[in-house]
């Protein structure tokens, strides 16, 4: 079995957490706090992590510090690794030949200091340049020697609409495990996306925070989300009442993962690290010193209470 194959073997039907990366008010990745949030993550049942992922920052962090994150998950966590990589903020602007550059320089990092496979993010650069983007993907792999996850993210936070003959294009591809969905609102599009991957054989991975019990719906059947960066059961719960046909659970366990992104996944969605953030200091898997995230807006006023408020009538309804 190639190791693409079983990568797909051992992520189906599992969640990966977008795990978030603690900084201080300084601006510094706090490495006690992260060794602690990482205990803490890897004890719950995870299928792997996803490090320098959208939720994570990882395209702000400096190459030290990514270095230094990965490192920490490494020594931590026995299951996969999955590394999102594209263009660090410090070379924008770039033109194609630039940002394709920089992603594989990203990923041959990622493999050497121990990533399973990477994550690519897509490149504004090749938006409408379907054949560079495949072959943006081919060179990932040919040069990392990963496995390669195809992420189709479109929204607020970056990204662009993959047409599902990309989306076909890139799981035909022997190197891809499969590709993330993360639309936001997009029902229709996401919907298409699972429909292309259809006989694949391929991972259908959603990243749908505010649209998660429906991508199942639909045809998903692993998560890496940025919600399970602080609420793993949660999100657990959801998938496993899915894969176990206890429809009657799955609406439930749906309807309070929902309530919980409502206060979490809405405008300015850019927003949404800052909130996560705030439900790990308040699950404990982080201090608040190291709750900060320095490249998102500044939050409004009652956000903070409107997430706290919504995880204290979580856990009674639980109770």
């Amino acid at each position: 079995m190639s190791a693409t194959d079983e990568l797909i073997r051992r992520l189906r039907g599992t969640v990966l957490p977008a795990v978030v990366t603690p900084i201080d008010a300084r601006g510094a990745v706090d490495l006690r706090a992260l060794r602690g949030y990482a205990e803490r993550i890897a004890a719950e049942r995870i299928g792997g992590v996803a490090v320098w992922a959208h939720t994570g920052r990882g395209l702000h962090l400096s190459y030290a510090d990514r270095e230094r994150v990965l490192g920490v998950w490494r020594e931590v966590v026995d299951g996969p690794i999955v590394a999102g990589v594209g263009v660090p903020r410090t070379v924008r602007p770039a033109d194609a030949a630039t940002a394709v550059e920089a992603t594989v320089g990203m990923a041959v990092h990622a493999a050497a200091i121990g990533a399973d496979a990477v994550m690519v993010y897509p490149l504004a650069q090749l938006a409408d340049r379907p054949d560079e983007a495949v072959a943006c993907h081919e060179r990932v792999a040919r040069e990392s020697g990963l496995p390669v996850l195809g992420f189709f993210l479109h929204g607020e936070a970056g990204g662009y609409p993959y047409p599902p003959e990309l989306i076909g294009r890139l799981l035909a591809l022997p190197s891809a495990v499969g590709v993330k969905l993360a639309t936001l609102d997009r029902a229709m599009a996401c919907q298409d996306a699972i429909r292309a991957a259809e006989g694949s054989g391929k991972l259908v991975v959603t990243g749908e925070d505010r649209m998660f019990g429906p991508s199942l719906m639909w045809g998903a059947d692993s998560a890496l989300v940025g919600i399970a960066a602080a609420r793993v059961g949660l999100t657990r719960a959801v998938l496993d009442t899915w894969t176990a046909g206890d429809h009657t659970g799955f609406i439930r366990a749906s309807a309070r993962l929902d309530r919980f992104a409502e206060v979490t996944f809405h405008a300015p969605i850019e927003g949404y690290v800052r909130r996560m953030l705030w439900a790990a200091v308040w699950e404990g898997l982080l201090p608040e010193s190291a709750a900060h995230d320095p490249y998102g807006p500044e939050p409004r006023a009652g956000e903070r209470a409107a997430v706290i408020g919504r995880l204290e009538e979580l856990a009674r309804e639980k109770d």
